[in-house]
């Protein structure tokens, strides 16, 4: 039976709507927002030249503004640590942006009468560095911590991404993953090379040298990597953090 694939924009506005009432949200920005056109090609150039790093605010018609796509900083970052994910400024994105998105940029632009800045996009870590992307989400920054969805492409995100990315959100998870882990090997190699040893003692010892290597493997990987865990990384700009 094949599973269905997870919607990154589902889940971020399944996340959204436990922490804050449509009213709430609607009244924030509006709040925020209070305080010549170009070719498509050069829309696509200015996405992915981006602008120096800033908190850039992009001023938006509120009337038009759609609830649904409304995000606040701590619920990306949520599903970023959640799903391995990045959310960086769209400079970084190195892998073909679609004409649709462009579209996307383009019509909103008209819509509100501005020019968008600032833009940043929600993907894999690797996918700023491939031309290969699942589910990217471009997102325009209202202020206040407060993000628009642009415009969202690719095919949804695998449903066992999250469960596969939970050792690597942080050190306890890892630890506890290691544990685990360790714990089946240990087993495994005791029925496999040593079934005569059968008491607690004995599969005590061959679990926590099966347990000190796993933690000495992963690690030495990470290391040597310069890898970092979810909690660290989801809005890092460097290659190998």
């Amino acid at each position: 039976m094949l599973l269905e694939r997870t919607n990154l924009h589902h889940q971020l506005t399944f996340l959204r709507n436990k922490e804050s009432s449509e009213e709430e949200i609607l009244q924030k920005v509006q709040e925020i927002l209070e305080a010549g056109s170009e070719t498509e090609e050069e829309i696509k150039q200015r996405i992915l030249n981006g602008e120096p790093e800033g908190n850039g605010e992009n001023k938006f018609i509120f009337d038009l503004l759609e609830t649904e796509r409304i995000f606040h900083i701590s619920q990306i970052k949520k599903i970023s640590i959640n799903y391995r994910l990045r959310f960086l400024r769209t400079r970084f994105f190195k892998a073909e942006l679609p004409s649709e998105a462009v579209s996307a940029v383009k019509e909103l632009e008209q819509a509100h009468q501005t020019s968008l800045s600032n833009l940043q996009i929600l993907a894999p870590a690797k996918y700023f560095r491939l031309e290969n992307a699942d589910d990217p989400m471009l997102f325009a920054p209202i202020g206040n911590d407060y993000f628009y969805l642009v415009h969202k492409w690719g095919k949804d995100i695998h449903p066992l991404r999250k469960l596969a990315m939970w050792p690597l959100k942080n050190l306890e998870n890892l630890l506890i993953f290691s544990f685990f882990f360790s714990f089946l090997l240990a087993f495994g190699i005791r029925e496999i090379f040593f079934s005569r040893y059968q008491s607690t003692s004995e599969f005590l010892i061959i679990f926590l040298y099966t347990f000190k290597s796993v933690v000495a493997l992963i690690f030495f990987y990470g290391i040597s990597l310069g890898k970092n865990f979810s909690s660290g990384n989801w809005n890092s700009k460097f290659y190998n953090a």
